[in-house]
């Protein structure tokens, strides 16, 4: 992504010394796969009782022998990648191998839908229509201050909620910041509208692929599952980070001593800013086309996911409606792959232009999916050595006899430090939710609130750790110290941190 700021130069280290650069999610998952197989040595294995659709029966865990010698453990070390992509599990053993006869156990259909789905964004991102349509709404509230805070965070968050939008956001500082300084404003608020509209749309995703897709994968559960509580989560908790900000705002409007990042030299020249801000091209016919199509792409996929007979009905076990079609990963791979060829077709690409755009955008979501089946692996070496329900059953013993409610706020908590040393959502996702949401069925609650919980988790720590390029890069861009964004940013997570609770407490108790 390009910009028109360039972040500031950090002050050089002493000969010698090496600046600690935090290892990125395929080294921390690499470790973690080393580790989970040493300490399945060391675990003892055990299983719960199945009921007829697989799961775990509450108070059935029993030890039993693993089987397994210490070449068959090596060898699942060395395929864990693998048989996390297409491993297949044997109905009869549950061993996990790509040689066997069965269900596939490994996360090839979630690996092909994050290829697909980057396909598709890098498509629509060439076109230039996305960055245009920001651009001219910024251009269009740039007289109406409050309004255009709101907008670019709505937008924001809208994108957040159903495509992760998140590290796109960092080509916009270049068009955010002189358009808030332009007036009267300072660099934090375009640091909060732009980190927090995309973090708070992550945080209450509802169909985000990369979030709430993976997560419901891994939990053997419907990606509409529980929409309804997302839905009304997302507007209430949106509404009060935009209220937050316009609130900074219009005091450092008011009086400017009381901006958190201060001012740079410039920074109060508000006519170049203003004039530079109003340099946006018009949206063509074509511009419109692609933003109209890719509305109606996300609009389709939240249709074909969502199991419209239960959410309308409250009943869990209804009939499915004739025209639901209750479309899971495959199909919608096959929608953005498709969907990716018609976007191209209509903003007149050409056929080499399209094909090597769709060839890169699958290339740069290459690593998210590799995330995927690197911690999808991890979760083989422990079905394998049958030390997931071991691990299964001393959780059990840490939640059984709390209310529904306490046990979806045990969720959210325990889920905030994995979500630091984890930060990727996809990987954070498949790790935990095999383990997670059995745990559901013992307290009586929906997978789907579990999944909820562990993304607001996820999406709350990702507001403000150093350890996500979103955050650490984007007060880099805009020239604001971090510690000055943790000052103004901490009020705010607290408020998020007691509706999150609130949010996963109430839906747990209405399942």
């Amino acid at each position: 992504m390009s910009t028109t700021e360039a972040p500031e130069q950090a002050p050089e280290q002493p000969p010698g010394k090496k600046k600690f650069t935090f290892p990125s999610a395929l080294t921390v998952l690499a470790v973690v796969t080393i580790a989970v197989w040493l300490l399945a040595f060391l675990i003892p294995s055990g299983q719960y009782d199945r009921n007829g659709d697989g799961a775990p029966v509450e108070g059935t865990y029993h030890r039993v022998g693993s089987g397994q010698s210490f070449v068959d453990r090596l060898n699942d070390l060395f395929l864990s990648p693998v048989n996390g992509l297409y491993g297949i599990q044997d109905p009869k053993t549950s061993l996990v191998s790509p040689d066997n006869s069965g269900d596939l156990y490994g996360s090839a259909g979630v690996f092909l839908f994050v290829l697909a789905i980057g396909a598709f964004i890098t498509v629509v991102f060439a076109t230039g229509a996305l960055d245009r349509g920001i651009g001219r709404l910024a251009h269009r509230l740039r007289d109406r201050g409050a309004l255009l805070i709101a907008g670019v965070m709505v937008v924001f968050s809208v994108l957040g909620t159903v495509e992760g939008f998140a590290e796109e956001t960092l080509g916009f500082y270049g068009l955010i910041v002189p358009l808030m300084l332009a007036l009267g404003y300072d660099r934090m608020t375009a640091v909060g509208a732009i980190i927090l509209g995309a973090g708070i749309g992550v945080l209450c995703s509802t169909v985000n692929p990369f979030a709430t897709g993976v997560a419901s994968s891994a939990a053997d559960i419907s990606l509409g599952d529980g929409i309804a509580l997302r839905f009304v989560m997302w507007i209430v908790l949106t509404a009060v980070t935009v209220l937050y900000v316009v609130r900074y705002a219009k005091r450092v409007q008011k009086n400017p001593d009381r901006s958190l990042s201060g001012f740079l030299p410039g920074d109060k020249d508000r006519d170049k800013a203003a004039s530079d801000a109003a340099e946006v091209p018009e949206l063509s016919g074509l511009h419109k086309a692609v933003l109209v199509g890719t509305a109606l792409v996300f609009a389709f996929m939240i249709f074909s996911v969502v199991p419209w007979s239960s959410a309308l009905t409250g009943d869990a076990d209804a009939t499915p409606y004739g025209w639901e079609l209750d479309w899971s990963f495959p199909q919608l791979a096959a929608l953005f792959l498709v969907a990716a060829v018609l976007v191209g077709i209509v903003a007149r690409m050409g056929e080499q232009k399209l094909s090597s755009t769709i060839i890169q955008g699958a290339a740069d979501f290459v690593s998210p999916a590799l995330v995927i089946l690197l911690a999808r692996g991890v979760t083989v070496i422990m079905n394998n050595s049958k030390i997931t329900d071991t691990v299964l059953h001393a959780i059990e013993g840490v939640v059984k006899g709390t209310s529904s409610g306490i046990f979806a706020i045990i969720v959210f908590v325990v889920n905030l430090p994995l979500a630091f040393l984890i930060p990727s959502t996809s990987g954070h996702a498949t790790l935990a939710m095999p383990i997670l949401a059995p745990l559901a069925d013992f307290a009586g609650v929906s997978r789907a609130v579990v999944v909820t919980a562990w993304q607001a988790a996820s999406g709350w720590m990702n507001l403000w750790v150093p350890t996500t390029a979103v955050t650490i890069g984007g007060v880099a861009l805009a020239k604001v110290g971090y510690d000055k964004y943790l000052r103004f940013v901490w009020p705010l997570l607290a408020i998020l941190f007691l509706l999150i609770c609130a949010f996963v407490a109430l839906g747990a108790a209405f399942t």
